[in-house]
């Protein structure tokens, strides 16, 4: 490309004052300080003189707007971009229910509120307001705790890896733990049981095989330095096939036996048998403490669906040690977790209650039908905003409850598809994570999905506000 060619575009860039000065960006210079403004309108105007530097020919830069209009838009793109808060909301729509790296359940409308209440204020944390002295942050919802799941005592850290290491640490530091090969599991982020216990200072004792173990294998195991059996439930996998394992109640009855202590890694913390709402029967918190494990820990935001924490409940001579241990205080929960997990579980007092009001409940047990007749609707308001080319639909596939929880259940689910014709779907797949609000999809083949499972049901416009900003209505194809 000549030179005169290239000078042609580099002078239809605008300058900066003129940039300033347009309507696109006066209407937002009262939202954003002026130093930032300016400084995005330099490096969008440089990266257009870039483009037109290295463009080979003529014909590359035909077709490419360096209009004042359309810099100023981009402009406005990027400014928000830079300026948006790094963790903000998304609209969960990929049919994985408890999303680890979407922050797992969302919370209930009075949990929120709890937190708000106690975030915009100071709050009696850690004072006694019947004494005036200073108390212990346990107090505002161990009985709470123990009323739901029967436990004798209870108290909470910041998540459930947390749990298992200070029980761990305060019960069998220096002593061995007795734990069957077939439940070393390993959690996200790379966390191994194995790993977790060595930390704490407990030995690890291996017993039985990967897909066996029996009664005998625990009494082979047990010497003096025993201090604990460790039953890990395995959420998040299952062993099928040529299997056997030691059930809870035999193995808290072998425990008595020397005596020991058991304890019971629960993980998911379901407080409901979901198996009355068809689902499989998960073990629930309730059980465990019924059949007189001394401790179990289980996590707040998974199947139970509060904030992130981990919850101890059992014995109340092992909790009280547990308490005293000094690592508790590097674990602690904070008051925000605090009021938001006391709000979720004040909703379990009343099970009929806790399945309306609590997200992921609410999540598990719509039926197929209920989800079919909002992507109806949600479809009737989207068709307008495709060209013939698109193709838009609705298709029945599965959801899963993800977070670790229930890894062989399948849910009838309802998704909304987009099958783009301009672009592959993954390029829009990445447009709808920069929408307001993001919307995280699922793609398939050359398929964008939206499932209507993992969006909560107060979404629906928020999808569509999402997916309107990207598509414009059948005239222009999609938004850059």
């Amino acid at each position: 490309m000549s030179s005169n060619f290239m000078q042609s575009y580099l002078r239809q860039l605008p300058a900066v004052e003129k940039l300033l000065q347009s309507d696109e960006l006066a209407e937002i210079q009262d939202q954003y300080p002026r130093a930032v403004l300016v400084k995005e309108i330099q490096d969008t105007i440089e990266e257009k003189r870039t483009i037109i530097r290295q463009a080979a020919s003529e014909a590359q830069l035909q077709n490419l707007d360096f209009s004042a209009g359309n810099i100023a838009r981009e402009v406005i793109q990027r400014v928000k971009e830079k300026t948006a808060l790094n963790l903000r909301p998304v609209l969960n729509a990929t049919g994985v229910l408890l999303h680890t790296n979407l922050g797992r359940a969302p919370l209930p409308g009075s949990a929120i509120e709890a937190i708000q209440q106690v975030g915009a204020s100071f709050s009696n944390l850690e004072l006694s307001l019947k004494t005036g002295k200073r108390s212990s942050r346990f107090e505002h919802i161990e009985d709470l705790i123990c009323q739901v799941t029967g436990a004798e005592a209870a108290m909470v850290v910041n998540n459930n890896a947390g749990a298992v290491f200070l029980a761990l640490n305060t019960l069998a530091a220096g002593k061995e733990v007795v734990v069957s090969r077939g439940e070393l599991v390993e959690i996200g982020g790379s966390f191994r049981i194995p790993e977790v216990m060595a930390k704490s200072g407990a030995r690890l004792v291996e017993v039985g095989t990967t897909n066996k173990c029996y009664p005998r294998d625990y009494r082979a195991a047990v010497g003096q330095e025993t201090a604990l059996l460790l039953k890990v439930h395995t959420s998040n996998y299952k062993i099928m096939g040529f299997t056997a394992t030691v059930p809870l109640n035999s193995l808290v009855k072998l425990s008595r036996e020397y005596p020991l202590p058991v304890m019971e890694d629960l993980g998911s913390g379901v407080l409901v048998d979901l198996s009355r709402y068809g689902l499989p029967h998960e073990p629930t918190v309730q059980e465990s403490v019924a059949s007189g494990v001394d401790v179990v820990t289980f996590s707040g935001d998974k199947l139970l669906g509060g904030p992130q924490a981990g919850i101890i409940v059992g014995r109340k001579r092992y909790l009280d040690e547990i308490k005293n241990n000094q690592l508790a205080r590097a674990l602690r929960v904070d008051k925000f977790a605090l009021a938001g997990l006391e709000a979720t579980l004040r909703l379990y007092l009343d099970e009929e209650k806790a399945l309306e009001e609590v997200p992921i409940l609410r999540m598990l047990t719509l039926t197929q039908e209920e989800l079919q007749k909002r992507a109806e609707r949600l479809l009737e308001k989207l068709a307008p905003l495709f060209n013939g080319d698109d193709q838009l639909g609705l298709q029945k596939d599965k959801a899963r409850v993800g977070g670790g929880s229930l890894p062989l259940v399948s849910l009838p689910s309802c998704q909304i598809f987009v099958e783009p014709a301009q672009v592959n779907a993954g390029a829009l797949a990445a447009k709808l994570r920069r929408a307001d609000p993001p919307v995280i999809a699922r793609v398939q083949k050359n398929r964008v999905l939206f499932d209507l499972r993992s969006l909560l049901e107060n979404e629906d416009e928020l999808l569509l506000k999402s997916i309107k900003s990207i598509f414009l209505c059948g005239r222009d194809g999609y938004e850059a």
